[in-house]
């Protein structure tokens, strides 16, 4: 287990909660339909929770943790997109753009697991998977929400 390659691994995984924590939070500011804020507290709570396990190991590899997000790319742009879109509390373009972020964060997860779990403990690797299955639950309850828009 190579700590350096590990610590950038886990990092990674800290900015796509922080993802989801800055995106889950301004969806929420944003609307005013309870159950989509009740929605998106859960999915707020199941990244900090994630988050907190990520920055433990990190730091008892010795490394230093991120407390950012993912300026650049598709992934910052779709949430900025979420806030102009709540403006207009479109209810289906808001469960669209929590489903393209959601792919999101699955996409950053199946990475680490697919390219980085060699430089992770037993542990760790636990950890992520635990934690990708959480991510994986919270996005069913998106699309659920938006599937129901569409059958209506």
């Amino acid at each position: 287990m190579n700590n350096e390659n590990a610590i950038v691994a886990l990092n990674a995984l800290i900015t796509i909660n922080n993802d989801r924590i800055i995106g889950y939070k301004t969806a929420s500011d944003s609307t005013d339909e309870l159950d989509l804020k009740s929605l998106f507290s859960k999915l707020i709570l199941t990244s900090e929770k994630c988050k907190q396990q990520l920055v433990l190991e990190v730091q008892v590899l010795g490394g230093k943790t991120v407390d950012e997000t993912k300026v650049t790319g598709k992934f910052f742009r779709v949430w900025m997109d979420v806030k102009a879109t709540l403006s207009g509390k479109d209810r289906k373009a808001i469960l669209n753009s929590c489903d393209y972020g959601e792919d999101n964060a699955k996409a950053t997860y199946d990475q680490a697991i697919l390219h980085e779990f060699e430089h992770l403990s037993a542990k760790q690797k636990t950890m992520v998977l635990a934690q990708k299955s959480l991510l994986k639950v919270d996005h069913e309850l998106v699309k659920s929400l938006r599937s129901a828009l569409v059958n209506l």
